[in-house]
């Protein structure tokens, strides 16, 4: 099991640099091309002030007076050792431009993810122990609601009963702990759609398993029952779940951002596409690959790790137990 087990987190720790990689190249190729000239947009713009010879150092020190390739790798080389460069419209090192907005974006999108999972824990409980006379079929339809509503219209929607009906936040204070909030429950709705489908499906499952039987059969109580015995088996395939729904909660908190008037990636975002600064935007696209690649590798690591039933089938991919081995295992954790 140790040598499969290192073997495939070789093989996926490859596939991981091999995907960064190219979604720097990809995302190189596509800002080159895209239409308009950047020295013309950001450097000889009237408004920013650059003398002729300021304008051809900025030009020599980006590289761009070179051929595409040559800028590629040069590009490329400094990506592998975290440099990103200087942005073409403040001239200041990209690197410290993220560092100044990350972490505002970063709090959001983890109090997002903290939302969507206790929402989808409540409802899939509900699901379970709740009578169908009191919202049991209603809290099934409740993943397809939050998905069909856009993050921003929930959004704009708390912004006005809470915002300027109740007066628990003020718009003018985005980052405030109850603005915060809000953001991360406008977030996180409809990512705790996906994840409650696939934990409800799966606690429908475990629920009619042997073990949960002999559990309810000892007398154990729904919430010990739910917390004990059927959580754990029905949340692992939430962790894929969660790792594939990482770009999406990235992408929703550049939108949340701007809803709230929150300064983050999404408002550096929106400076730098509108100036065109490249380095810029290929340090912040990159960042979110590097991001996204890394959680899915974590999330693929992790998972051999937490469920024993997993079997690695020569070190590439994981086996999920079949239903006989996996009834037969908790069933003797139960009974135990």
């Amino acid at each position: 099991m140790n040598h499969a087990y290192l073997s495939y987190a070789a093989k996926r720790l490859v596939q991981a640099v091999v995907v960064i990689l190219l979604t720097y190249v990809f995302t190189f190729i596509v800002v080159s091309i895209l239409p308009g000239d950047p020295i013309t947009n950001v450097l000889r713009n009237p408004q920013n002030g650059f003398s002729e010879a300021e304008i051809q150092d900025i030009i020599a020190a980006q590289g761009l007076d070179k051929p595409v390739l040559v800028q590629l790798s040069t590009s490329l080389s400094h990506f592998l050792i975290g440099d990103f460069g200087l942005s073409m419209r403040t001239n200041r090192p990209v690197t410290t431009m993220i560092a100044e907005v990350l972490p505002s974006t970063l709090v959001l999108a983890f109090a997002g993810l903290v939302v969507a999972l206790l929402l989808a824990i409540v409802i899939s409980y509900g699901t379970q122990f709740l009578p169908k006379r009191f919202g049991q079929g209603l809290l099934r339809g409740f993943p397809s609601l939050f998905l069909s509503v856009p993050n921003f219209v929930i959004g704009l929607v708390l912004i006005h009963i809470f915002g300027f009906q109740l007066g628990l936040f003020r718009v003018i204070n985005p980052d405030s702990f109850w603005a915060t909030l809000f953001a991360a429950i406008a977030l996180g709705i409809p990512i705790s759609a996906q994840i409650a489908e696939v934990l409800i499906a799966n606690l429908d499952h475990e629920s009619g398993q042997e073990y949960a039987a002999v559990a309810r059969s000892r007398g154990l109580g729904q919430m010990r029952l739910f917390a004990r015995h059927l959580l754990k088996p029905s949340s692992l395939p939430v962790i894929t779940v969660v790792a594939l729904t990482i770009g999406e909660l990235l992408g929703g908190s550049l939108i949340t951002e701007a809803v709230f008037g929150r300064t983050g990636i999404g408002s550096l975002v929106q400076r730098s596409v509108s100036t065109q600064d490249l380095p810029v935007l290929q340090a912040i696209v990159s960042l979110a690959a590097v991001i996204f690649v890394l959680v899915n590798l974590i999330a693929d690591l992790v998972y051999p790790l937490l469920d024993p039933r997993v079997k690695l089938l020569d070190g590439v991919q994981p086996r999920p137990a079949t239903s006989d081995e996996s009834s037969a295992g908790i069933s003797k954790s139960v009974l135990s």
